[in-house]
């Protein structure tokens, strides 16, 4: 069963202030197509400046793959404001395209057709673009364009101050990443409890695998759409983004040091697959090099430890500078019934659940418990609503049905949710609270079910395009609430003079820059 958690709920309620003031930010990717439905090969709109330095909007693996980024903020509704005012403005500048509303990627025929995400001549533009040259040739690009939405979130500071009785964030900066790699460690644990109530890819369409012994373990509809019949989150399975080499890095997450030597291994320690693509080919680049991971940022996790670097900092040596400042969590599909691909009741979910791990006990994981973990990640990303779905507790025999396991975590939240809504008469914590309890018993009500009914009557190619010329009306049709349009004017100009500086600027051969940042 879940951890009791009865005493820190009770020291919480005693303590209800201390979570004000909570931060967040949103991420959300999502792929450009055309009035065919196609995937774009324009380039990022010069109207809206740089995808290198943009603070806003910027591309992800592929030149057609926008990422929106929202500023950290205490208000929800204003961080979800911000996040549809990206939309809107975008929206107007890409003209007749339109934005896929769906985390897995449709209508491309050929991997050539996905051109790779462009920043300019400078060496930092260069190396991201080929850092994702890698990535394909590595993994495939059709992986690398599903896209998905991250969460960062940081307690606020009287949060640590009341829990831990440390003076400020700096000098208990050990204490506040213990704090969090706890979080993470039942984020491991529990975390499946996101896909299975927001997973959103229970479906593929046949162009996204070539692989037929692969095609063949789906289920296939009258409309061409391809499914398993109970899947949650497709995205999140291995038909997604894996590395099977990281399975063997162990990297657990009970000490700072440890992980991020462990993250430092893996960009430093030669893989012998990769080696044999070779780094530079006949004049070209093909990767940056051949380790485990090319750069940190390779690491794929569901969660991930996170500090804003200095400049020429690694995300490792940040944590190792100032311990961990917030968490991104990285397992939410895109919600194909929001125009910005997530909503309220998510990320009011997510606060509540992430709030409840960090309060639980949270014994220490080897890496063979990480894997197992992961067995109940897999369980509900492939067959989360399948009726009588067990959950394992542990690595052992025992197990328990889910439905159990999720309404007992929910009457902890429903206390979480409480000491959240003290000045808000309102309650909308405790309103995602009971909204969402009943899906345990009723798992047509989740996300993936909804959207594999909707794709049962349409198709996935189909759904997906109503729904994308449905939001290209409804944004085009919305004004600016908080951003205007000399906002996005001057970061445009900003973003383009920081790019031109950047590659006026810089004195290193991409040859002399490569081997740099390689040392």
């Amino acid at each position: 069963m879940i951890p009791d958690v009865s005493n820190s709920l009770t020291w919480l309620e005693k303590h209800y202030t201390i979570l004000d003031g909570i931060q967040r930010g949103v991420e959300r990717e999502t792929l450009r197509i055309l009035p065919d439905g196609s995937l774009s090969s324009m380039p990022f709109p010069a109207e809206i400046g740089s995808a290198l330095t943009h603070p806003w909007i910027t591309t992800d693996f592929a030149e057609p793959m926008l990422e929106f980024i929202t500023p950290v903020n205490t208000n929800i509704d204003y961080t979800l404001t911000f996040l549809r005012d990206l939309h809107r403005y975008t929206n107007i500048q890409i003209r007749d395209e339109l934005m896929w509303p769906l985390s897995m990627p449709c209508f491309i025929g050929k991997e050539e057709d996905i051109l790779l995400a462009q920043y300019g001549s400078s060496n930092e533009g260069r190396l991201k673009t080929l850092y994702r040259e890698g990535l394909k040739n590595r993994y495939g690009a059709m992986m690398q364009i599903i896209s998905g939405v991250h969460y960062n979130f940081s307690l606020p500071q009287a949060f640590w101050q009341a829990k831990e009785g440390i003076k400020n964030t700096e000098e208990g900066q050990d204490i506040i990443s213990d704090g969090y790699l706890s979080l993470i460690r039942n984020y491991y644990r529990f975390g499946w409890v996101i896909p299975f109530l927001f997973g959103a890819s229970p479906s593929i369409c046949p162009s996204f695998i070539k692989d037929q012994k692969k095609l063949a373990e789906f289920s296939q509809q009258n409309n061409g759409s391809y499914f398993l019949p109970y899947a949650t989150s497709l995205r999140l399975s291995d038909i997604g983004y894996t590395n099977d080499a990281q399975k063997q890095l162990g990297i657990t997450f009970n000490d700072l040091e440890t992980y991020v030597r462990g993250i430092q291994k893996a960009t430093h320690t030669r893989s012998e697959k990769f080696s044999q693509m070779g780094v530079k080919v006949d004049g070209v680049y093909r990767q940056i090099n051949d380790n485990i991971l090319q750069i940190e940022n390779e690491f794929y996790a569901p969660i991930r430890p996170k500090r804003v670097p200095k400049k020429d900092e690694t995300p490792s040596e940040a944590l190792l500078r100032g311990g961990i400042e917030y968490i991104e969590v990285r397992s939410l599909d895109i919600n194909p019934f929001s125009p910005i691909g997530i909503t309220e009741e998510q990320i009011r979910f997510v606060d509540l659940f992430l709030i409840w791990c960090v309060l639980a006990p949270a014994p220490k994981m080897s890496s063979d418990e990480l894997q197992c973990a992961k067995v109940n990640w897999n369980r509900v990303i492939l067959e989360g609503r399948k009726p009588g779905q067990i959950i394992s507790m542990g690595c052992g025999d025992h197990h328990e049905p889910l439905a159990k396991v999720g309404h007992n975590l929910f009457k902890d939240l429903l206390r979480v949710a409480d000491v959240l809504d003290h000045k808000d008469s309102q309650k909308r914590y405790r309103q995602v609270c009971e909204h969402l309890d009943v899906m345990f018993d009723h798992p047509e009500l989740t996300l993936s079910a909804r959207t594999l009914q909707a794709i049962s009557d349409m198709g996935t190619a189909k759904f997906g395009f109503a729904l994308a010329k449905q939001y290209k009306q409804q944004l085009n049709a919305e004004p600016l609430q908080i951003l205007t349009e000399k906002d996005f004017i001057c970061q445009r100009n900003q973003s383009l003079a920081k790019q031109k500086c950047k590659e006026e600027e810089q004195q290193l051969s991409f040859d002399e820059y490569i081997k740099q940042i390689s040392q």
